[in-house]
């Protein structure tokens, strides 16, 4: 699993990538099922987003973007990780947690 590189400046391209890159990975058709997220805290501060792809037959893919490492780690749904991408440009999560 090599890590890819991406520029990412803002939390809908963010969305996207994350949603692009779940659904790719078991062919789902783009946009077909919810992805839904949540804010991760770490000492009451945000420190990344948990991502979840809402597939059929009640199947998860997830992905956590944190943002000490600048990652987004993404994993199957039997919880394995098949994807890595570091970025280079990152949006400000304090923003969205507001």
């Amino acid at each position: 699993m090599t890590p890819q590189v991406n520029e990412i400046r803002n939390l809908d391209e963010l969305r996207d990538y994350v949603n692009q890159t779940l659904c790719s990975y078991d062919e789902f058709v783009l946009d077909a099922f919810p992805l839904t997220e949540q804010i991760l805290l770490r000492s009451g501060k945000p420190c990344g987003i948990y991502f979840c792809l809402h597939g059929p037959r009640q199947v998860k893919f997830t992905a956590i973007w944190e943002t000490e490492n600048h990652t987004i780690l993404f994993y199957n749904s039997a919880g394995e990780r098949f994807h890595r991408t570091q970025l280079m440009g990152t949006p400000q999560l304090e923003l969205a947690a507001a």
